[in-house]
């Protein structure tokens, strides 16, 4: 039996404009209303590119002439490399093939929103050129160029929010993770220094990356030490929201909030829950959240790693992650001459070219209305317009929405503008379609004007 809901055009209007976030509070300072502003660009972004380079690239998941078992920004741990050893991998970092404006044209073309870039990972290498030490990319390596900077400059160019991944572990430095070799990520041990490490050190990192280069993200990890502590998450969050008031912070600042867990929403713990090469089944209500996926297997470059996902599939997740409410932030793991491996920007330009034609189906759009997704693809809603994607296109060209109990205004395809008669039925609304889809991975049906939702 089949219960009809009337959903007014005001409700539906309120909905759009203020997705329900029952689980969330502003932080102390801040209104709901000012961190709603706050996040607003987020939000509507719903794409954007992880970029994950550092000395690992070097060996690209290759250690005396072994393969790692681990992902290759891992291998320092996995392959029980000792610092002054794995320091001469970062000896010989030299990407004199870097181009930061071609990077966030890659980017950009790919219908991105915003870049988040590891400023420094678990082995404790600084990407920028920290006073803090000289193990840096700057210092420490022939290229003497700071590809940060850089980066942050092209981005502001080209309109690119650009953020920054900061790991609260450190494998190299003394008063972190350092005297845990063989097994720098060892959970058993524990640093008697370490709170000198986050005062003296990553503190004041945090403070170069936040003055002198302006991101608009801070993405951290790293959290699951023990050393860290619920004080230091909130020590380090309220510094970085002083520095700048507007950037907007992941939840893994927080103690123990890697991915998911324990994730209430910014309550001085981040602003947003990031789920790890998973799209969360019903995604995440009530929170705003990220999920962050590689294309292959790996996160930073790993030469052997060719188990590549295809567009269809990355373009699928994506239309899932919006269809739910959240964003997808989508990796690639540059090569030590800095440049982005070619699978990937194959697959970035492929994405580009749907999201040209359709994009207007996923920026600014929120999550579906009706509880269950449809086995033919997805739905997606901004205001008062809904976006049918339709992963399998009918044979015989009839598409039944029994989630509708009165057919839209107007139903046409977004990419080409193709009308689409649209009919009630005996079971809600049925669509009429043209014979052959505008695209084979996914063909966007809008229906404008819908107004009335059915229950089952």
């Amino acid at each position: 039996m089949r219960t009809v809901r009337v959903v007014s055009a005001m409700m539906l209007a309120a909905l759009a404009a203020a997705p329900a976030r029952a689980q969330e509070r502003a932080p102390a300072g801040e209104t709901p209303a000012q961190r709603d502003a706050r996040m607003a660009w987020w939000r509507a972004a719903r794409f954007g590119l992880f970029i994950h380079w550092g000395a690992y690239a070097v060996p690209a998941g290759v250690h005396d002439g072994q393969r790692t078992g681990s992902t290759g920004e891992w291998i320092m741990n996995a392959e029980h490399i000792p610092i002054a050893e794995y320091e001469q991998y970062a000896r010989r970092f030299d990407p004199v093939k870097f181009d930061a404006d071609a990077w966030v044209r890659a980017a950009q073309d790919a219908g991105m929103k915003y870049i988040v870039i590891t400023s420094k990972h678990h082995e404790g290498f600084s990407m920028f050129g920290t006073k803090l030490s000289p193990y840096n990319i700057v210092d420490y390596t022939p290229f003497r160029r700071d590809p940060l900077k850089e980066l942050a400059a092209a981005a502001r160019r080209q309109g690119m929010k650009l953020g920054f991944y900061y790991s609260i572990a450190d494998w190299h430095h003394p008063d972190a993770q350092a005297p845990n070799y063989p097994e720098y990520n060892s959970p058993q041990k524990v640093n008697p220094n370490f709170h000198r490490y986050v005062e003296t050190y990553l503190k004041p990192q945090l403070g170069e990356l936040v003055t002198g280069y302006d991101p608009a993200i801070l993405w951290f990890d790293g959290d699951w030490i023990d050393d860290w502590t619920d004080a230091d998450a909130h020590e380090v969050y309220d510094y970085v929201r002083r520095l700048k008031p507007g950037i907007v912070v992941n939840n893994r600042v927080g103690k123990g909030r890697n991915g998911m867990a324990g994730f209430s929403g910014p309550n001085g713990l981040g602003d947003f829950g990031t789920p790890e090469q998973e799209v969360p089944a019903q995604g995440l209500p009530g929170v705003d959240w990220e999920s962050c996926v590689t294309m292959n297997d790996t996160w930073g470059y790993k030469s052997f790693d060719d188990d590549w996902k295809d567009t269809r599939s990355l373009l699928r997740m994506l239309v899932d992650v919006a269809s739910k409410g959240g964003n997808l932030l989508l990796n690639v793991g540059p090569k030590a001459d800095g440049t982005i491996p070619s699978e990937s920007l194959a697959r970035l330009r492929e994405m580009g070219a749907w999201l040209r034609a359709n994009g207007a189906s996923i920026y600014g759009s929120s999550a579906s209305p009706f509880p269950e997704q449809p086995a033919w693809g997805r739905f997606t809603r901004s205001g008062h317009t809904l976006y049918a994607h339709v992963f399998d296109w009918p044979k015989d060209g009839v598409l039944r929405l029994p989630q509708l109990e009165t057919p839209p205004a107007r139903a046409y395809l977004l990419d080409g503008g193709t009308p689409v008669t649209a009919l009630h039925g005996a079971d809600g609304v049925v669509l009429t379609l043209p014979r052959v889809p505008p695209s084979t991975i996914d063909a966007v049906v809008v229906l404008e004007g819908v107004t009335r939702l059915a229950d089952h």
